[in-house]
């Protein structure tokens, strides 16, 4: 069907049934390139554009649902999703971009031209958005695009006005320069890092906290960490002691918001809900406050450096998100319902580790249990780690690549880490995933402190029979780290006071009591506890 004439196109999204989410959206995707194409009269053509706009963001985000669980494979269909929908969004921004230039010379659209900007600048950092929310590497020139967008409307000195917005829930209305400073603050978000709620809730705060930050060409007697960017360029925000100086950069100050943060995080501790912040009304007090707590350094903040610094290296090493090839990877053997508990303790307490520059007291490793042994045990019983290639790492974790993707991990899932030649495997916890444009998935592995310890781990109940026991890991507290001991439950265990009993090969079981949740992933509950002073006969 062509929808080169403005007036049919109308007709038809008067008609277009709701429910038919992917057929909507083809017909939108090609009424808007289709109209681009046809160059009509601008007034005509921006009707089009806001009469569509309610459906263009429902559809969008519906469609967005096929990509956003996992990183995008190029081959995919998901992929072919992605394109759509990030071409279509490409598209308006270009229209309103086409609008504005058609209407320099007729002037007809004057009183429009905040909006043409704002529309524009939404739109064009929407195609980041939807590559973040694929776990896909931003192609190049996407950046450079969302710039142009802002600076038009800079030059133009219609950057901090306002206009009608209903898809900003919180203000209703938005200016070039906020809708500019939402992409901004989601690119600093570790937008890589989310899953798709989160990102979607960071979508929503970048929009509700955007007016609290400023973007100034002042950029004298700063310091080097300060944000920056540079207008001229194809990337976002960046330490400006690391960019060039040009006529286009420019310096971000997002103190403000900081301090309404702060604001947010203390009206939590008072008991007001996050719908009535403007948070929304879709995330509980404490997951809101843990993300809002996690956003604060970047979105409030200076850019800081890297607690532990990267080193680039070469080389392998195996990795499982396996819980049970986990368990194999440290144990050296699966994990089994605990016999009766006797009264002398467990060999393996008496091994010697070496972790994070710790020692502890040393004994003799048996001779079938090598590292080589332990591999082709593995692999009978199909709890073999996959190779990853690492590409650079640190004290505090590592950076790997793989290009088969043999297994597939998801976001915040706990892993089994192997370190190339190492004899023991560590606890990980996956911090960011994101898919290159030729298939290689590249990983951000978060390590946990402390050389774990398989553990048989039941809940504590206080009548009816006693559940089975469940494979957990045991953390010891690293005072170099300012770490203390934790257990790593099976997801959803951790609730405060709860008590669990604990048994540890032949050694005598005990009950402790959690006290704190440490850490959530996608699959586990890393919480701190207490032992209690009567351990079960």
């Amino acid at each position: 069907m062509n929808f080169r004439n403005p007036a049919d196109c109308l007709n038809l999204l008067r008609r277009l049934p709701p429910t038919d989410i992917a057929a909507n959206h083809a017909t939108l995707c090609t009424m808007m390139a289709d109209l681009l194409a046809s160059m009509p009269a601008p007034n005509q053509h921006l009707e089009v554009l806001e009469a569509a706009r309610d459906l263009v963001v429902f559809t969008q985000a519906e469609m967005a649902r096929r990509y956003a669980a996992r990183p995008v494979a190029p081959d995919s269909a998901e992929h072919d999703t992605l394109s759509r929908v990030a071409g279509l969004w490409r598209d308006l921004a270009r229209s309103y971009a086409r609008i504005a230039r058609s209407d320099a010379e007729q002037g007809t659209l004057e009183d429009q031209r905040v909006l043409l900007a704002q529309r524009r600048v939404h739109c064009a950092g929407m195609v980041l958005a939807e590559y973040y929310r694929a776990h896909l590497a931003v192609p190049p020139g996407c950046w450079a695009e969302v710039h142009e967008c802002y600076a038009a409307a800079r030059q133009a000195g219609i950057e901090g006005i306002r206009v009608a917005d209903p898809s900003n829930e919180f203000w209703k209305a938005q200016s070039p320069r906020e809708a500019y400073v939402s992409i901004l603050l989601l690119d600093l978000a570790n937008p890589y890092g989310r899953d798709a709620r989160e990102l979607n809730w960071i979508l929503r705060w970048a929009q509700r906290f955007a007016p609290y930050c400023s973007l100034s060409a002042e950029l004298e007697d700063h310091k080097a960490n300060v944000y920056a960017l540079d207008l001229a360029g194809d990337r976002g925000l960046g330490p400006v002691g690391l960019l060039p100086r040009t006529d286009g950069l420019l310096r971000f100050d997002g103190s403000a918001l900081a301090n309404q943060i702060r604001g947010v995080l203390a009206q939590f501790k008072q008991g007001v809900k996050p719908a009535s912040l403007g948070l929304g009304d879709d995330c509980s007090r404490d997951v809101c406050a843990r993300l809002l707590v996690s956003l604060y350094r970047p979105w409030g903040l200076s850019s800081s450096g890297r607690r532990f610094p990267r080193r680039t290296t070469t080389g392998e090493i195996g990795m499982t998100a396996d819980w049970l090839a986990i368990g194999f990877g440290i144990a050296g053997k699966t994990f089994e319902q605990p016999r009766t508990a006797r009264p002398h303790g467990s060999v393996r307490d008496d091994i010697s580790l070496l972790t994070f520059g710790e020692r502890v007291p040393r004994a003799s490793t048996p001779a079938a249990d090598t590292p080589e042994h332990r591999r082709q045990q593995a692999e009978r019983l199909g709890l073999a780690c996959e190779q990853w290639k690492l590409l650079d790492q640190s004290v505090g974790g590592f950076r790997v690549e793989q290009a088969t993707r043999v297994e597939a991990v998801e976001q915040h899932r706990l892993v089994g880490v192997l370190p190339r030649n190492g004899e023991l495997m560590l606890l990980g916890k996956i911090s960011w995933l994101m898919c290159r444009s030729d298939g290689r998935l590249e990983a951000g592995v978060h390590l946990l402190s402390g050389v774990p310890r398989v553990v048989a781990v039941r809940p504590v109940v206080a009548q009816g029979r006693l559940p089975a026991f469940q494979q957990g890991f045991a953390l010891p507290a690293s005072p170099a780290l300012k770490t203390d001991a934790s257990l790593i439950l099976p997801c959803g265990w951790y609730q405060r006071d709860r008590e669990i009993e604990i048994r540890e090969g032949e050694a005598t079981p005990r009950r402790v009591r959690l006290t704190k949740l440490a850490l959530r992933g996608a699959n586990f509950d890393q919480a701190c506890f207490e032992p209690l002073a009567v351990n079960p006969a």
